[in-house]
C-alpha cells in the first residue's frame, strides 16, 4: 500500500524526525554538527521556513518547522541531501546517511507546541547522555536562555506564550523544561492522530483542519494534467513515458506530479509510474523551485 502525501498547510508546524539509516550514527566527529547547523541556515534562505526548535542527537535529529507556502520536503530535502553529500565526500562512500523519508506531524500550535518544545530539548537528557539540557550544546535550548542566540532560530513565538517580557518569559520556559526531567516522555508527541496518522491534535483540531485542506477538482484528472504540462513544455506523452532522462521530461514529469499531489490525484498508469513514485518526483520538482 503507498504512503500516504505529504500534509502541506501554510504557515503550519511540524515536527521533523530524521534518522540515520538502520539507526547508525550521522556525526562522525564533533564538527560535523556544525556543519548540519550551516546547512540548516542556508536551507532555512531558501524554503522560506522557519525552525523554533532542534537537537542533533547521534543517530537522529530532531526539528519543530513553520513553514511558508512552500511545502515542508523543500526544506529536509535540502537539509538531508546537502549534509549526507559532505558525510560521503569526507567518507568516500555512496551509502545512505538517512533513512528514505523523514517522519513530519503536522502540530495542534495549542495543545502541543510548548510540549515538543520541551520535548526536543530534553532528548539527550532522556537518553542520559547528560544530565541537564545546558550541558548538550547542539540543541536550541541555549537559544531560548539567550546564552548563545543565533538570528536563523525563532524563539520570540514561543516564548510571547510563556510572558511578554523576554526575562520572565525565558524563566518560565526553564521551570518546564527543568519539570520534565526525570519524567516519561508522552507518547502521544511521536504517534499520530488515530484517524489522521500525519496530524498531532485531537478531533477538533482534525475538524478545523479539515476544512482548510485543498479540495480535489472533481473535473481534473492526471490524464488533463499531462496534457496541460505537455503543451507548456511542449513535450509528448510517448516521450514521457520513455525513460530518457532528458532534462525537460524530468522537468514535465515533477511539474506533473506535484499538480497530481496537490489535487490529491490518485496514481494511474499514463505515465507508468506508481504513486509513491509520484511522490518522490514531486518532492524533487519542488526542492528545485
Amino acid at each position: 500500500m503507498p504512503r500516504k502525501p505529504r500534509l502541506h498547510v501554510a504557515g503550519g508546524i511540524y515536527h521533523v524526525t530524521l534518522r540515520g539509516n538502520h539507526r547508525q550514527n550521522i556525526f562522525r566527529r564533533l564538527a560535523d554538527r556544525d556543519r548540519l547547523d550551516d546547512i540548516a541556515q542556508k536551507a532555512l534562505v531558501r524554503s522560506g521556513a522557519r525552525i523554533h526548535a532542534y537537537v542533533w542527537m547521534t543517530n537522529h535529529i530532531h526539528l519543530l518547522v513553520q513553514v511558508g507556502d512552500r511545502p515542508l520536503g523543500c526544506l529536509m530535502q535540502r537539509i538531508g541531501t546537502r549534509f549526507a553529500r559532505t558525510m560521503q565526500k569526507r567518507m568516500r562512500t555512496t551509502g545512505h546517511l538517512f533513512e528514505r523519508r523523514y517522519h513530519a506531524l503536522l502540530v495542534d500550535v495549542d495543545s502541543y507546541f510548548l510540549e515538543l518544545l520541551r520535548y526536543i530539548h530534553l532528548n539527550p537528557v532522556r537518553a542520559r547522555m547528560v544530565a541537564s539540557p545546558e550541558q548538550y550544546p547542539w540543541s536550541s535550548h541555549h537559544d531560548y536562555l539567550a546564552t548563545q542566540p543565533r538570528d536563523w532560530i525563532t524563539t520570540d513565538s514561543a516564548l510571547r506564550m510563556f510572558s511578554a517580557d523576554a526575562s520572565r518569559a525565558r524563566e518560565l520556559y526553564l521551570a518546564l523544561v527543568t519539570d520534565g526531567i526525570g519524567a516519561p516522555s508522552d507518547p502521544s508527541l511521536y504517534r499520530g492522530h488515530s484517524k489522521e496518522s500525519r496530524v498531532l491534535g485531537d478531533d477538533q483540531f482534525l475538524a478545523k483542519l479539515n476544512l482548510s485542506l485543498p479540495r480535489r477538482d472533481p473535473c481534473l484528472t492526471l490524464e488533463q494534467i499531462c496534457m496541460d504540462v505537455c503543451r507548456e513544455l511542449d513535450v509528448t506523452l510517448e516521450a514521457l513515458r520513455s525513460a530518457s532522462r532528458k532534462r525537460t521530461l524530468t522537468t514535465a514529469r515533477g511539474r506533473i506530479a506535484a499538480r497530481a499531489v496537490d489535487g490529491h490525484i490518485a496514481g494511474s498508469p499514463i505515465l507508468h509510474r506508481s504513486v509513491a513514485a509520484l511522490y518522490r518526483s514531486a518532492d524533487r520538482h519542488r526542492s528545485r523551485q
